[in-house]
């Protein structure tokens, strides 16, 4: 951390911030929550679940459609660090929201969580742009991967104090309910969201930009046009997105598969809880090594060997049987998992004409958005099909080697000229 300047410490600190939104308000707490409180206001579980499935998909679904045209305004001198913060407050705001609305009005629990969806995946767009204005392309791999480590270890604190709290509230420890104690851990994480963000917009600003025109929106729906027309001028770049889209699906796939594939086997999910929490320690230095070693032997070098890692997986996820099994499948999946993510974002930095990285960034979002679909459909019918879900699993290994193939045609950023800005 000292020797990174100010603006990438600041930088690098909202993965800190941001990650225990991703940890207590998408994949741990709030799923089971919404679950309770539906299920108290009488709807049937199928019903809440599909409810709950309509509203991810809907969020997601609108700021990806938004991305890149939100990233070719901000593109625009001023534009950026507005758009950061407006989705940065929303997301804030109504994950704040979460802990005030009494658990039992469900509809408005689960429009606050989607308003919170848009406002966590709009900030990134933006977040991840400004990589390109916080360090220079020698430091990307690094700083990339410093920020992925801080989210991991970042998470693992108000993850403690949330299920701290629960836990203690079930053991009536506490003179509280487990409600009450739910509601305390997103008050946690949008505090810690908040807190941890200040850096990020004192000291972040925007020195990549087009100059400000008339009608920047109709003129950036233009250029979304010219981008499409001068793709060929970028084909390293578009040729990335399309592996990128094919593994990092198989990655999205594995980690929120995860808890099905521990279920199975029998854990409880305490346990399951307490090798979530592991995977976030142990992925923090191993997401540092991969950042280390992606400036020694070159970013595409690494990419490769994260998903031979993540090839490893699904082989090994076809002979699943034991909970040891299962501790070493997740291990293997800490060792890659922030490495393979830090160094794509990193590595994409490095091919985007700098001028035009938020819309770029958008289109990057959208990749990975929709590398979500694939994935589970893949495992769910190869597992219906076998009768087996370890062969479902196995079934991956096609996006890792699709994935594989189309990144070994990209050429090293390095060998890359930079491609002039869009708006030349």
């Amino acid at each position: 951390m000292s020797r990174m300047s100010k603006q990438e410490k600041s930088w690098v600190f909202y993965d800190w911030a941001n990650s225990a939104y991703s940890i207590l308000i998408t994949t741990a707490v709030f799923p089971l929550y919404f679950k309770a409180a539906a299920t108290e206001a009488g709807l049937a579980a199928t019903t809440s679940t599909a409810y709950w499935g309509y509203a991810n998909s809907f969020a997601t679904m609108l700021i990806s459609i938004c991305a890149p045209i939100l990233g070719s305004i901000a593109d625009f001198k001023g534009f950026k660090k507005r758009f950061f913060t407006f989705f940065f407050a929303l997301g804030v705001i109504f994950t704040f929201m979460l802990a005030v609305v009494p658990s039992h009005q469900w509809l408005i629990l689960l429009i606050c969580y989607m308003l919170t969806v848009i406002g966590f995946g709009g900030t990134n767009i933006f977040y991840d742009a400004f990589l390109v204005d916080v360090t220079t392309e020698e430091r990307m791999n690094r700083i990339s991967s410093n920020g992925f480590a801080m989210g991991y270890i970042g998470s693992t604190i108000p993850f403690i104090l949330g299920i701290a709290l629960i836990l203690l509230s079930q053991q009536h420890i506490l003179p509280i309910s487990v409600s009450v104690a739910s509601q305390l851990a997103f008050a946690i994480t949008a505090l810690w969201w908040g807190l941890f963000t200040i850096p990020m917009l004192k000291h972040v600003r925007q020195i990549h930009y087009k100059p400000r025109i008339a009608n920047p929106i109709s003129n950036s729906f233009k250029q979304l046009l010219t981008t499409f027309k001068k793709i060929k001028q970028y084909r390293p770049l578009f040729l990335f997105l399309l592996a990128y889209f094919f593994y990092i699906d198989g990655v999205n796939t594995i980690i929120t598969m995860s808890t099905a594939y521990g279920s199975d086997l029998g854990i409880d999910s305490t346990n399951l809880l307490i090798i979530l929490f592991v995977i976030q320690v142990v992925a923090a230095p191993f997401a540092v090594l991969y950042g280390k070693l992606a400036d020694k032997f070159q970013s595409k070098t690494m990419l490769l060997v994260g998903i031979f890692v993540y090839t490893i997986i699904c082989i090994y996820a076809y002979f699943l049987k034991t909970v040891l099994d299962f501790w070493i499948l997740a291990m293997l999946v800490a060792s890659s998992q922030g490495g393979i993510q830090a160094l794509s974002r990193s590595y994409f930095a490095q091919l985007v004409p700098k001028e035009n990285a938020n819309e770029f960034f958008g289109f990057y979002s959208i990749f990975y958005k929709f590398a979500s679909i694939l994935g589970p459909f893949l495992v769910g019918f190869t597992a219906q099909m076998t009768g087996n879900t370890n062969s479902g699993v196995f079934s991956l290994i096609i996006l890792f080697i699709i994935g594989a193939i189309i990144l070994v045609k990209v050429p090293e950023s390095s060998n890359i000229s930079q491609p002039p800005s869009l708006s030349q």
